[in-house]
């Protein structure tokens, strides 16, 4: 999105070159996961009143609770930290880009509905950017206070309820990205209104053709939905 909004003259990357970024991400998400499935196994845990639950996920030996820290911290820098950094820059000068800067020239109905494209792009950024924080803060943050601070949990009898609410909410962000991109009218959208009516046509009005369809779902004028998909 930053490379296609702000500098739109530049090459794109070609075949070979996205290939290879695709098998370093893979290579690199797997060798950072090697740790956590070496460690990972069942375990009992003793609440209180002798309450027994058990718990599957990382137990490192006592001895090596230093590495596991480091390797905690790690894992938030480069999962938490450096994604909302890179996010927050780059949205930012996209936000400059689409909202701030003005279309020269007569301020036609054709510019403004440019200019709203432009604005509810910024908007569903804006949106990806703060749905991402706001989901995976607590789990990082329920993270921290156990791995750092684990008196607080010790005599906690809702602890690991309190561990899957917010993994589940942390793991609810990619549902929520999507949403966020659905919900705004773009092709999925449209589309999507396309399918469900010619099935339903096909059921009660198999007269009808796709031509007269077409004309009736198409509602945005061809050149802001050809706006907002460059954008996009």
């Amino acid at each position: 999105r930053y490379l296609a909004i702000v500098h739109p003259l530049k090459p794109r990357m070609n075949y070979q070159t996205a290939t290879f970024l695709i098998a370093l991400v893979w290579i690199v998400s797997i060798l950072v996961a090697i740790p956590s499935a070496y460690f990972a196994t069942e375990t009992v845990l003793f609440i209180v009143k002798k309450q027994q639950k058990i718990f599957c996920g990382q137990i490192w030996p006592v001895d090596q609770q230093m590495y596991y820290k480091s390797y905690f911290l790690f894992i938030f820098g480069i999962e938490f930290v450096a994604p909302v950094i890179t996010m927050t820059l780059c949205y930012a000068r996209i936000s400059r880009e689409l909202w701030f800067k003005t279309v020269p020239g007569f301020q036609t109905d054709q510019i403004r509905k440019r200019l709203r494209c432009r604005r509810k792009t910024v908007m569903v950024l804006m949106c990806i950017l703060i749905a991402y924080v706001l989901c995976w803060a607590p789990f990082y943050g329920f993270a921290i206070i156990r791995d750092f601070f684990p008196t607080i949990f010790v005599k906690e009898k809702h602890y690991l309820t309190a561990f899957y609410i917010v993994e589940c909410i942390a793991m609810s962000n990619s549902m929520i990205n999507t949403m966020c991109f659905v919900t705004v009218k773009n092709n999925t959208m449209k589309y999507f209104k396309k399918i469900m009516l010619l099935r339903w046509s096909s059921k009660h009005t198999g007269s009808k053709s796709s031509t007269d369809l077409d004309l009736r779902t198409n509602a945005v004028p061809v050149t802001e939905e050809v706006e907002c998909i460059k954008l996009k």
